[in-house]
């Protein structure tokens, strides 16, 4: 017979993996965004957004044919509310990411980042209203430490202007996203899941890239097909991660993409951290921590 102790311990690994494989998914994925940085200069905001849609279907597509009809799928799965779900959740990221970019454009990137990353506590307080998941002390304590570390890495200014708010606005229909991306979760397998996002945000995205279209050099096409690989790896971690840990939980995370940002602006850039972004990714790591090593009977009581 299995003890009462021992009950929570496959919720407690089931979290756990979720914790390592967002953690894993928010460090690579500025690689994709260092490349759509170099990128730019040949081609618009909305062209590569499309083409890293286009690069990673490439990539999932025959994955998604193979599992096609072997992984159980939720009856709610095929409902009309369902896909308006995967509808609006794309819309959501494709409309976070345009208005990121038009926001980089106009103000400096630690201003925008700075505003960009109040989405972890959108996202935290979202999932309280909207999921009804729990939203405790130690949650709390961990994403508002999130939330410093991330001010200290960035240092964004003290005005605030339009530009400043679209920055603000497109943290929020990030935290819509990662709302909706728990929600969907559970009702298709990863693979199918991210087909569904990069069909989605195909549609949604080519009148933009027909208009702005630029045709890519040979270094272009192999730059691309690398920020489709990256971006298809890092998005079917951080579904699978919302299919084993809550929103709350795994939000803290989001801020780790600041240490690969910091990492890869060193190695490619020579940009060398000052001594107060070492205290953020500090503070990041800290908050981290905090929820990782908080255990589900504790985080219930």
């Amino acid at each position: 017979m299995t003890s009462s102790s021992d009950q929570p311990r496959p919720r407690l690994r089931n979290e756990a993996l979720g914790v390592v494989l967002m953690a894993v998914a928010m460090l690579i994925i500025p690689t994709s965004d260092a490349i759509a940085k170099y990128l730019s200069g040949a081609h618009s905001p909305a062209f590569l957004s499309w083409i890293r849609y286009v690069a990673a279907l490439g990539f999932i597509l025959p994955v998604a044919l193979v599992q096609r009809g072997r992984a159980p799928v939720s009856p709610s799965a095929s409902s009309g509310r369902y896909w308006l779900a995967q509808i609006l959740r794309t819309a959501f990221l494709v409309t976070a990411m345009t208005l990121y970019f038009v926001a980089i454009t106009r103000i400096p990137l630690a201003d925008a980042l700075g505003a960009y990353f109040i989405a972890p506590i959108a996202a935290t307080l979202l999932a309280s209203i909207v999921l009804r998941e729990r939203l405790d002390r130690r949650k709390l304590i961990a994403v508002a430490l999130g939330f410093v570390g991330a001010i200290l890495v960035v240092r964004p200014g003290t005005e605030t202007s339009t530009d400043t708010l679209i920055a603000l606005a497109s943290g929020f229909c990030m935290a819509c996203y990662l709302v909706l991306t728990r929600a969907t979760a559970q009702d298709r397998p990863p693979v199918a899941t991210l087909t569904i996002q990069l069909v989605l945000g195909i549609l949604m995205l080519m009148p933009f890239a027909l208009l702005q279209w630029t045709t890519p050099t040979r270094e272009g096409l192999l730059l691309i097909l690398l920020m489709g690989l990256v971006s298809t790896l890092s998005n079917l971690m951080t579904i699978s991660a919302f299919r084993l840990a809550q929103v709350q939980t795994l939000s803290p995370f989001v801020y780790l993409e600041l240490i690969g940002a910091t990492v890869l602006g060193y190695a490619l850039f020579g940009d060398l951290p000052s001594p107060m972004t070492w205290a953020g990714i500090a503070v990041i790591v800290v908050a981290g921590l905090i929820v990782a090593t908080a255990s589900p009977a504790r985080r219930e009581s």
